[in-house]
């Protein structure tokens, strides 16, 4: 008997959120230089994430393809393309079809957008009907305030107990929000379309978003999973770097989620 090294199918992408507070052509540059796949555009108050020229632009330049698109659906980027939420998510699917990426990431409303709320699931069913651009529903998690847990999205902020048939995985909110993270991989199953990679403590209310493996999260085991399954989604590198002392410290994080990614990916199998 000896190990077969099984060549991974996923694609490892950079989020730009993981490059902040340096901006989307830094994403672009970084990822081209360690060896990303491509990126996952956070739209966000960076102009250039908002501009489908200017990424076209960027894709040319690095030879890089933008893989996924992150709606801006955020707390922090409620005014980024228009208060619309219907319009925001169009208006991704238009970018991403546009720039040949494959997947849109989407938070479940806040629960003050209550017509949007009511109507998400549905609409965003027609919305597949139009398209072969795949909406991943991503995980959040609840707030805790006094001991009590406050929940801001609607219907939930766990999209596993419902009908969306792609669901993106955040392992940092796994953490927050005290989830097993491999019980609900193993439920999603090939509704599991999109992974964030990262880390996480579950500190209360605190989105850590950390280098795999810095945290107590299964990121590993997760990874080994997919790679064992056949999984062929995406997976994007999501972390907090803003905290680096240098640039230096900044790539060598990337570095070593990348290095993360693609070890635990290349899943050994017994084989003859």
């Amino acid at each position: 008997m000896s190990d077969v090294l099984r060549v991974p199918s996923a694609k490892i992408a950079l989020s730009t959120a993981s490059v902040y507070p340096e901006r989307t052509p830094d994403a672009f540059e970084l990822a081209a230089r360690l060896g990303y796949d491509g990126v996952e555009i956070m739209v966000g108050a960076d102009p250039v994430s908002q501009d489908v020229d200017v990424l076209e632009r960027l894709v040319d330049h690095y030879q890089l393809p933008i893989l996924a698109i992150h709606a801006p659906c955020l707390l922090v980027t409620q005014r980024v393309w228009g208060r619309d939420p219907w319009a925001k998510l169009v208006r991704a699917q238009k970018a991403a079809e546009r720039l040949g990426a494959r997947t849109v990431v989407v938070h479940p409303p806040f629960r003050w957008q209550r017509d949007y709320a009511r109507d998400f699931e549905t609409g965003l069913a027609r919305m597949r009907e139009e398209t072969d651009v795949t909406f991943a529903v991503e995980n959040m998690f609840p707030l805790r305030a006094r001991g009590n847990e406050v929940v801001p999205y609607a219907p939930s902020w766990n999209p596993v107990d419902h009908d969306f048939p792609q669901v993106t995985l955040d392992l940092s909110h796994t953490a927050v929000s005290g989830t097993d993270a491999l019980e609900m991989a193993a439920k999603l199953g090939d509704r599991l379309a999109h992974l964030h990679l990262a880390d996480g403590l579950g500190t209360a209310n605190k989105d850590e978003h950390l280098v795999p493996g810095r945290g107590g999260q299964p990121c590993a085991p997760i990874l080994e999973r997919l790679a064992t399954t056949g999984y062929d989604g995406l997976v994007v590198l999501e972390i907090n770097t803003r905290k680096a002392a240098s640039r230096t410290e900044r790539v060598d994080d990337l570095a070593e989620g990348l290095a993360f990614a693609r070890l635990h990916l290349a899943a050994s199998t017994a084989g003859a």
